[in-house]
C-alpha cells in the first residue's frame, strides 16, 4: 500500500479511537492532581485481573541489563555530559481511563530515558508554533535562526518539519560531534561509514547530532532553555513532580541567548545528559498525550499538532514528529495500528493506545520482543479484545 494510504489509515484509526474511547471523545476521564493518583482494580476499568497480573510478571522477568559503565562508551562513543552512577531496576505503570491499574518496581526513580526525550522535544516544539514564534513547520529554519548553523546552501534549505521527522540531513559539527557519525572513538558501535548526503526532506536518518541542532534552534527561537519551556507549559500544568531534570552537556553545550548563558539540552542520553525522569511523571505525560493534549478540561498541547506528530513521514520507518508509530503494526504486532510511543535506549518506553485508552510506562525493559510480549498481555486483558 502506498505511503499516503498508510498516512490516511493512521489518522483514521486515531479519529475512530477518539469516537469510541471516553477520554478521547471528550467525556469524563480521571486526571490525577499533583502528589496523588487514584488506583482502580482491573475489574473496575474493564480488564481481566489475572491477565494484568501476567503482564506485570512478564515485565518483572524482562528487565534491562543496560550498564552505564560497561555499555555506554562501547555503544555510543565518547561521553560529553553527565551520567548517573547507578539506576533503578525495571519499573513501570499501566493506566486505563487515567487510573493506575498496576505498577511495579521503583516508579519514583529519576533515571535517564534516552531517546524518550525526543518525544518531549517534539511536544516542547509545539509551543513555538502555538505561540506564533514559528509560523509553519514548512518554514526554513534559516529564516529564524542566525547563528551560522544554517548558512551553507545545503543547510539553508532545511525546514522545521525536516528536523522533526529526522530528515534534515543537517551538515556540520555541534558540541564536538560531527553529523556524519564518522569515527569509532566519537560514536562507538553507532558509527557509520561516510555516505552521500541527500537533499533535506528526502532521506531519514536517526541522528542525535541533528536532534541536538533542533533543540538548540528551538532554544534560540524561545529565547530560553527548553526545560523551562517544558516545565511552565506542560509539566507544572499536569501536576508532575519537581524532581525531573533535562540536561545538556554542561559547559560544552552552553550558549549565549539574549546575553545570558543557556545550556542547550540533548535529545537523548547517547553522550550523557538527556531527560532524567521517573515513571510516574512519564505516566502523566503519556496521559496528556493520550487525551490529545487535553488535561482536566484544559487544552495544554495542540490537538492538531499531535495529529500531525503521529502521522507517518514519507521516508521514515513509521515515524512522525519524533514519535514511533505502529501504523503498519511492525513495531508492535500485538498492538493496535493507532498506538504509538516514545522509545529510548536501555529499555525505556511510554506506549500510548488510544483504542483501549491505555498508557504503559516501562522503565528499563529488555530489548527485542519483550515490549510486544508486554503489549500482547495488556491488550488481551481488556474485556472484549
Amino acid at each position: 500500500m502506498a505511503q499516503a494510504n498508510w498516512t490516511r489509515f493512521g489518522v483514521a484509526r486515531w479519529l475512530i479511537a477518539a469516537a469510541i474511547v471516553p477520554s478521547l471523545a471528550g467525556q469524563s476521564s480521571y486526571f490525577p492532581p499533583k502528589g496523588s493518583w487514584q488506583h482502580r482494580s482491573p475489574e473496575q476499568v474493564g480488564m481481566d485481573a489475572a491477565k494484568v497480573k501476567e503482564a506485570v510478571a512478564w515485565a518483572e522477568a524482562h528487565g534491562s541489563k543496560w550498564d552505564f559503565e560497561k555499555d555506554q562508551v562501547r555503544t555510543f562513543g565518547r561521553v560529553l555530559g553527565p551520567l548517573p552512577s547507578s539506576r533503578a531496576q525495571t519499573n513501570g505503570i499501566i493506566l486505563r481511563h487515567g487510573y493506575i491499574v498496576a505498577q511495579f518496581g521503583d516508579t519514583k526513580a529519576n533515571d535517564p530515558v534516552y531517546s524518550v526525550a525526543k518525544s518531549f522535544l517534539s511536544t516542547t516544539a509545539s509551543f513555538a508554533f502555538s505561540k506564533g514564534l514559528i509560523h509553519s513547520v514548512d518554514d526554513r529554519v534559516a529564516e529564524y535562526v542566525h547563528d551560522g548553523g544554517y548558512d551553507s546552501p545545503h543547510n539553508a534549505r532545511i525546514t522545521w518539519k525536516n528536523h522533526l521527522q529526522q530528515e534534515s540531513e543537517w551538515q556540520g559539527e555541534l558540541f564536538g560531534k560531527n553529523a556524519d557519525f564518522v569515527g569509532e572513538e566519537e560514536f562507538g558501535n553507532g558509527r557509520r561509514p561516510p555516505r552521500e548526503i541527500h537533499e533535506p526532506g528526502t532521506y531519514y536518518e536517526y541522528n542525535d547530532v541533528r536532534i541536538n541542532r533542533l533543540a538548540l534552534s528551538l532554544a534560540r527561537v524561545f529565547g530560553a532553555s527548553l526545560p523551562s519551556v517544558l516545565k511552565a507549559n506542560v509539566m507544572d500544568r499536569i501536576g508532575a513532580s519537581d524532581e525531573w531534570t533535562w540536561h545538556g552537556y554542561g559547559a560544552k553545550s552552553t550558549v549565549e541567548i539574549h546575553g545570558k548563558p543557556v545550556e542547550s539540552v540533548s535529545g537523548g542520553t547517547r553522550w550523557g545528559g538527556g531527560l532524567w525522569i521517573n515513571s510516574e511523571d512519564l505516566a502523566r505525560f503519556g496521559l496528556l498525550i493520550l487525551n490529545r493534549g487535553q488535561w482536566d478540561g484544559k487544552q495544554i498541547v495542540s490537538a492538531e499538532w499531535l495529529k500531525e506528530a503521529t502521522t507517518p513521514s514519507a521516508h521514515g520507518p513509521d515515524y512522525g514528529y519524533l514519535w514511533w508509530l505502529n501504523t503498519r503494526q511492525k513495531q508492535w504486532p500485538s498492538g493496535p495500528a493507532s498506538s504509538f510511543a516514545a522509545v529510548g535506549n536501555g529499555g525505556n518506553l511510554v506506549w500510548i493506545d488510544p483504542e483501549h485508552d491505555i498508557v504503559l510506562v516501562w522503565h528499563w525493559h529488555e530489548p527485542g520482543k519483550a515490549v510486544d510480549g508486554m503489549i500482547q498481555r495488556i491488550v488481551a486483558s481488556v474485556s472484549g479484545s
